[in-house]
């Protein structure tokens, strides 16, 4: 077979994989057909046209569970993948096993910056990259003998808890390609306009040869945050009519949604979703020689789906045999805005999510982007200034209330009190056994809010004995840490009395109390961060890996930021007080350099 490395302009993305079929994406440089070749397992699927650029997806089944081959992409018979002279391992494909210990990985919020000096000085390291390098074989570990930061397989998926791309804040080489089409100078300014620019971010983001191998071999599913669309997107209904009353919302929010089925939200469909997703037929109904551009069409479908958000679910469900069922959940695009009924959900997914939320697993895995459980401090005003907007101290302080949540982003679970009120009463009922069997543990997979720790809930006084535990686990930023100050801030909402105070605060405008209590079992830390989780049988056990310059910016080492763990019975360790866990880590290390170098 012949070679031609340039066919692909990106890709190939490793997507939904199972014990018996895969799939992979990729954008081609012009109309073709795509073929996946596998052992003796060769699929092929035509491109389809959207806004002048080709995709495909190309779907593999009959596999073989448990098994690992080395796979090959061709465009017209001709070979683009691996590229000639890579100095990464062929991409392969491992399909799933029953009863095999489940490896995840998971994080969120990564900008595409340059991976020099300059860049890891304004953004730090990029973590997903250090693994990358580390897994590669391009690089050693900063601790040889830690088996973490040299697995003997890699994860079965990576989980990106959004903000894959920031639409809002662009990057210099992002600037520059906006500038080539338009004044800058003009509304929406630097920030994205439509679909061709969506197109170029999304290139930038995944391109770099590192990151590009990574995803070949690593499945990966995804879900949205704001700065995908903008930052506070569907913060309220206040900010929804600001956005709409401009002259470039309608576009961006087109473009935004439009561009995130094609590169994200296709490759986290299971076969079977495919086959009744309504974009989905019209890829198959369009595609091939004679492709129609289906730009307009779907086009037509995100300005209804963001008007109508209950007429299309960007949510989805994975089960892993009785081990675990991972639960990824829209908290962005879902939301109910009317200022009487807010919620984080609109009822057809809030019906949706109480469903999936059942026992008879090991472990039950929420992916949400934005954290259920945040600092205590921080959840409490979330509430407070939510009951403001809402009047509970009068009109005057409910538009202060607005300007806050606004202002400071208080516009997480905690801000939208029904919907949380909800969904931790029925993960309690997961957790008491009256939903099926309890699980092991409850396990919140989260992003968004650029730092990283684990929380552990506990029922409030005369409340049910549980049979599960109760976790938070946020792995924020991979690549865009916090400005020091803060940084203070955060910790500020973590420890001391700003808990206690957000709590009164609340209480006096009659917020209702949470059915349970959680404190911090590790963390806060701000590093640059890619998370991984390990579940046997009862057992969960997490760590966090961050790069580490040692001289070449270019090729930093994989080193281990934090790690929690529960024993072989599924039993958590005994949470410290906050004075000693606060001691340890300072002894452990400076925490939060922009850059870690040795």
């Amino acid at each position: 077979m012949s070679r031609s490395d340039g066919r692909l302009l990106l890709g190939p993305l490793l997507r939904y994989v199972d014990e018996t079929s895969a799939s992979v994406w990729v954008e081609t440089d012009a109309p073709g057909t795509v073929s996946v070749v596998r052992g003796a397992a060769t699929a092929s699927a035509p491109t389809f046209l959207v806004h002048g650029h080709h995709y495909a997806l190309v779907e593999l089944d009959g596999l073989e569970p448990g098994t690992t081959e080395a796979y090959t992409v061709a465009v017209d018979g001709e070979q683009a993948w691996p590229p000639a002279g890579s100095p990464f391992p062929d991409p392969v494909i491992a399909t799933l096993e029953a009863g095999r210990p489940l490896h995840l990985a998971f994080g969120s919020c990564r900008t595409s910056v340059a991976h020099d000096a300059k860049g890891n000085r304004s953004h730090g390291v990029d973590a997903l990259r250090a693994w990358a390098l580390r897994v590669g074989g391009q690089v050693e570990p900063a601790d040889p003998d830690d088996p973490d930061l040299t697995p003997d397989r890699l994860p079965d998926l990576v989980l990106f808890l959004g903000d894959q791309v920031y639409a809002d804040d662009t990057t210099d080489a992002m600037r520059e390609f906006i500038e080539s089409r338009r004044d800058i100078d003009e509304p929406p300014w630097t920030e994205l306009q439509d679909y061709e620019e969506y197109a170029h971010l999304y290139r930038l983001a995944w391109s770099d040869p590192a990151n590009r191998w990574l995803l070949s071999t690593v499945p990966s599913a995804m879900i949205f945050d704001d700065h995908d669309i903008r930052d506070d997107w569907n913060t309220s209904l206040e900010w929804r009519r600001e956005m709409e009353a401009t002259s470039w919302w309608h576009g961006r929010i087109v473009a935004g949604l439009g561009s995130y089925w094609v590169h994200q939200h296709l490759g986290n469909l299971a076969p079977a979703d495919r086959e009744v997703d309504e974009v989905y037929g019209l890829v198959r109904a369009h595609r091939g020689q004679d492709e129609q551009d289906l730009g307009p069409l779907l086009d037509a479908f995100a300005a209804r789906v963001d008007q109508q958000p209950e007429t299309y679910r960007w949510s989805f469900a994975r089960e892993y045999d009785t081990q675990a069922r991972l639960v990824v959940v829209d908290s962005r695009a879902a939301r109910r805005l009317d200022p009487d009924h807010r919620a984080m959900l609109d009822p057809s997914e809030a019906a949706w999510l109480d469903e999936q939320l059942r026992g008879d697993v090991d472990h039950l895995l929420i992916g949400t982007s934005l954290p259920f459980l945040l600092a205590r401090g921080l959840h409490h005003l979330e509430a407070f200034s939510e009951a403001l907007a809402r009047g509970a101290w009068g009109e005057r302080a409910g538009r202060l209330g607005e300007k806050a949540r606004q202002l400071v982003d208080l516009e997480h679970w905690g801000a939208f009190q029904t919907s949380f009120q909800e969904v931790a009463r029925q993960v309690m009922e997961v957790a008491a056994g009256k939903r099926g069997r309890a699980p092991s543990t409850v396990t919140f997979l989260s992003g968004d809010v650029h730092h990283s720790y684990v929380s552990q809930a506990r029922p409030v006084h005369g409340g049910p004995e549980l049979g599960s535990t109760i976790l938070q686990a946020v792995c924020s930023p991979m690549r865009n840490p916090l400005a020091r100050g803060l940084r203070l801030a955060t910790a500020v909402l973590s420890y001391g009395v700003a808990g206690p105070a957000g709590r009164l605060a609340a209480r006096s405008a009659r917020v209702p109390d949470t059915p349970f209590t959680w404190t911090y079992a590790e963390g806060p830390w701000f590093d640059n961060n890619l998370a991984f989780l390990d579940l046997a049988g009862p057992s969960l056990r997490m760590w966090w890996v961050t790069g580490e310059v040692v001289g070449d910016h270019e090729r930093p080492r994989l080193a281990k930021v934090e790690s929690y763990a529960l024993d072989e019975d599924g039993n958590p360790p005994p949470l410290e007080g906050v004075a000693s866990r606060v001691r340890r880590r300072i002894a452990r290390r400076a925490n939060g350099d922009l850059v870690r170098e040795r």
